[in-house]
């Protein structure tokens, strides 16, 4: 049985093609029983350039990467996937140590990150909803009514809890935003809940997403503004 906010993959998902990249052997041989148990295609990759050398990056599938990897990293994989216009949800493994980094990825266009270690059925749930939302590219809400939406959940925020918020999704660890703003560790694991919840959001990383994209809509809409002609001329 899932919880709710855990679904278990639509049948559309159930065969979704997974790429793999983890330098670690036991890892990689860990994430394809997972995937192939739940019934989806799985291919792995020991490295980046591995990936990029034998990898058919232009079929649909979702990409798992190691934040970690000898080499090129998967923050360097992921640039250079930008650069030859590969258009694959990109999801990150991550451990705690590396939650900024996880966050720059998502700065950076990768959609999600998970952090070690990971219970699989919320693995196969968050790489289910990846491959959905790439079937269904088409049908994303505008970006302006996700600004306005955001603005709206983030001014239902208490000063205190708008201060952790912003480290939230700076990547900052309770106990670095505690030793920052002052306080105890137990005071901001309240705050970040109480934010969790405002937000609407489920999990870290999707908090990360939601001003990702408040802020390139807010980036987009003032270039837009700055270069409109004056209306006075």
């Amino acid at each position: 049985m899932t919880s709710a906010g855990q679904r278990a993959p639509a049948k559309r998902s159930a065969g979704a093609r997974v790429l793999v990249v983890d330098d670690d052997e036991v890892m990689r041989t860990v994430l394809r029983r997972i995937f192939l148990d739940a019934g989806m295609q799985v291919e792995t990759y020991a490295s980046a350039k591995q990936l990029l050398d034998t990898a058919n990056l232009s079929q649909p599938g979702v990409l798992l990467l190691d934040v970690q990897l000898p080499g090129m990293s998967g923050i360097e994989l992921q640039a250079v996937l930008r650069v030859r216009g590969v258009d694959l949800p990109v999801l990150f493994l991550t451990g705690g140590s590396d939650i900024p980094k996880a966050v720059q990825t998502m700065r950076n266009g990768a959609l999600d990150f998970l952090e070690k270690p990971f219970s699989p059925a919320v693995l196969i749930h968050r790489v289910g909803q990846a491959f959905e939302q790439s079937l269904r590219a088409s049908e994303v809400v505008a970006p302006a009514a996700l600004s306005l939406d955001y603005t709206r959940r983030l001014a239902t925020l208490t000063p205190r809890e708008r201060d952790v918020h912003g480290r939230m999704v700076a990547g900052m660890t309770s106990k670095s935003i505690a030793l920052e703003l002052g306080g105890s560790f137990r005071t901001v694991e309240i705050h970040r809940a109480r934010v969790m919840t405002k937000m609407a959001a489920s999990h870290l990383a999707e908090l990360v997403r939601l001003a990702v994209d408040a802020e390139a809509f807010d980036r987009a809409a003032s270039l837009v503004k700055r270069d409109a002609p004056d209306s006075d001329t």
